[in-house]
């Protein structure tokens, strides 16, 4: 039993040896790409040993890939009590072949990372259909021969010492390859092989946490390279090719582009040359804001000390059908209903779509939702020009707040590299603050955030923050000592999360910075509310948007209104001069004949009395009128109908090429 007991010792420790020689060259292929490629870090401040942490974690979970197979086959063959030789030789033949992929991938990514400054992904597929082309530029480029060589080099010796170290555990075990062994033997050999392959297995998912890990993890700080240091170049593009097949990344086939893009710079009231990456490319300049021929005086100010904070609350799933102040008939909302009163008040904004990503990119970055495309993700994180990226420009401190894990749909990487100094996620609150698997309650969130801006304003810097709440969102969880008045849960949730808005203005009222700053309440998207009046009610893209704070007039804007059009209208209030590629417009200057959103396979457009609903899967088209109380009631096609359609067609079209030509 002990010879059985050494043999099987031996083939773990060839197995983990050969997975940690893996990793070791791995981190020697980061250890050149830093070397090479340091001089283009801009946050010279930045630690870059967060970096090569993260990056062996990637590594590994890569290594496991590739140890999983010859696991399986080497220990589950040794508890049957075989132990031939060639277990162990496929075994290195299998790691050898794919860490040699892994290593020209790795080499590979350092020039590509130099030229295009982001890492290996599967756009280069795109070139094996000039293969001749492709070889010719990789191998008639000198400065590409250092490359070259290094992948060689590195494949030559990790070949020769995992031969070297198969071959010494060939030695080491020197018996028959089958030794008679106890039933009890076996059967502890068989329960260890399975947890070694499940601890493989774990090591592919790469954390316990609620999703497996993603790019999203290697993010840690504001700098662009140090962020995507810590990416496995091979687990980059294994993802970016898993990202491709996905059915919602699809390219959208609405309209012909240059239809679409003429129309939409139509309706956008753009001018002028077109840049085609940048089709709708304006300048926009710092000027007086305009509501309803009355000049509205602008928030600017010289020094980056006078110019006003700003605290953004995305709101989870509030609808405005949730508010009294458009017509439901509980009172569950005092707080957002008593802000109605006292803010600029948007009663006809609606959501871009019907999820939170959709929600942070079009109400953040000025860019609509695409039907089911995630916009932050991709193994190549999206680039957008934003409210963040703005007032970053002018000099503000940005933080964003969250409940839950800061992968979640890529939001960490996302907001990293588009305008965020700061994001603040389950990972940093305490354990015990979690209530449910979207992290902390939004008391807690509040709680937490306002202590953050508080040490901000102390520095007499302008801050932006952002508070993405989650209450009222499923599983629901009410606090022990809150006490609603209505008794359903669906009901009482949206209680709390309005009183938690509500504690929270309170205390940050007492705070010095308060009277300098600029709110805007609005939410994510809605939720299904009271009667279903269409394929997609009303109630799930209509929202509230509020405006409120130092400077900002205390009025309703009746006009239509979707969540695209919060940058250039807040970012006007504040007199803030941009470069603006985005598809809002400044509602204080002008006004909205239509909107367009999406919800998944949906796409809707309207204006104050017609509206169309496509549904894309079905290829069901959908027409209604809108009767004066706001309900929609079916109705018979009409140019007005075809007009809107065209409207929204050209605009998520528009969007489609914006999304697939971006700098």
């Amino acid at each position: 039993m002990k010879q059985q007991d050494k043999r099987h010792s031996l083939t773990i420790l060839f197995l983990l040896g050969s997975h940690l020689l893996g990793l070791l060259f791995l981190s020697l292929f980061r250890i050149a790409e830093y070397a090479f490629l340091h001089t283009m870090v801009e946050a010279t401040e930045a630690s870059a040993w967060p970096a090569f942490v993260r990056g062996l974690w990637f590594d590994n979970v890569v290594g496991c890939y590739i140890l999983v197979v010859p696991l399986a086959l080497c220990l589950l063959a040794g508890s049957a009590g075989y132990y031939a030789r060639w277990t162990r030789k496929a075994a290195s033949l299998w790691m050898c072949i794919l860490y040699t992929l892994c290593f020209s991938i790795s080499a590979a990514n350092i020039p590509y990372f130099q030229y295009f400054f982001k890492n290996i992904n599967s756009g280069i597929f795109g070139w094996f259909g000039y293969a001749g082309t492709t070889a010719g530029m990789v191998f008639g480029e000198s400065s590409y021969l250092i490359y070259i060589c290094l992948f060689v080099l590195a494949t030559l010796a990790f070949i020769l010492l995992n031969r070297a170290w198969r071959k010494y555990i060939d030695r080491k075990i020197q018996l028959p390859t089958r030794v008679s062994a106890t039933a009890g033997s076996r059967i502890c050999n068989f329960l260890l092989s399975l947890l070694l392959t499940g601890l493989c297995i774990f090591g592919i998912r790469g954390r316990i946490g609620y999703n497996p890990i993603k790019v999203s993890e290697a993010y840690y700080c504001t700098d662009p390279l140090l962020n995507q240091l810590g990416i496995a170049p091979t687990f980059n593009l294994l993802t970016s090719v898993m990202d491709d097949m996905r059915k919602e990344n699809t390219e959208l086939q609405l309209m012909p582009y240059a239809e679409a893009i003429t129309e939409a710079r139509k309706s956008l009231h753009i001018t002028g040359r077109v840049d085609s990456a940048d089709v709708l490319h304006r300048h926009v300049m710092a000027t007086a804001s305009l509501s309803a021929g009355q000049e509205q005086t602008t928030v600017s100010h010289t020094s980056a000390q006078e110019r006003p904070n700003i605290v953004i609350i995305l709101m989870e799933s509030m609808s405005a059908s949730l508010l009294q102040t458009f017509g439901q008939p509980q009172p569950l909302t005092p707080v957002l209903d008593s802000l109605c009163c006292h803010s600029l008040a948007f009663t006809r904004c609606f959501s871009a779509g019907v999820h939170t990503n959709h929600g942070i990119t079009a109400s953040l970055y000025s860019f609509p939702a695409m039907m089911k495309r995630n916009l932050m993700k991709g193994t190549v994180t999206p680039h957008r020009a934003g409210i963040p990226t703005v007032l970053k420009d002018a000099g503000y401190q940005n933080m964003f707040f969250m409940t839950h894990e800061a992968q979640y749909d890529n939001m960490n990487a996302f907001l990293r590299t588009n305008g965020y100094d700061e994001v603040y996620s389950q990972e940093n609150y305490p354990s015990s603050e979690v209530v449910n698997s979207f992290g902390v309650s939004d008391r807690y969130l509040f709680r937490f955030a306002l202590q953050k801006m508080n040490q901000k304003a102390s520095k007499n810097q302008p801050f932006m923050a952002t508070l993405l709440t989650v209450s009222n969102h499923p599983p629901y969880v009410l606090p022990a000592d809150f006490r609603p008045k209505s008794k359903d849960k669906e009901t009482q949730i949206v209680e709390y999360a309005d009183d938690c808005i509500g504690r929270f203005l309170q205390q940050a009222r007492r705070q010095a910075w308060f009277e300098n700053t600029v709110f805007v309440l609005l939410a994510d998207h809605g939720k299904i509310v009271g009667n279903v009046d269409s394929e997609l009610p009303q109630s799930y893209n209509h929202i509230p948007l509020l405006i409120f704070g130092k400077g900002i007039e205390n009025r309703r804007y009746e006009g239509l209104a979707t969540q695209v059009d919060l940058m250039p209208t807040l970012l006007g209030l504040l007199g803030m001069e941009y470069d603006y590629n985005g598809f809002g417009i400044n509602l204080l200057q002008q006004q909205r004949d239509m909107v367009f959103y999406s919800a998944d396979d949906q796409i809707v457009a309207r204006d104050s009395s017609s509206c169309f609903i496509y549904t894309s899967s079905t290829g069901h088209r959908a027409y209604y009128t809108q009767t004066a109380d706001g309900n929609l009631t079916p109705a018979r096609e009409t140019p007005r109908h075809d007009a809107i359609r065209r409207y929204a067609f050209a605009m998520i079209q528009t969007a489609e090429y914006c999304y697939r030509h971006q700098k």
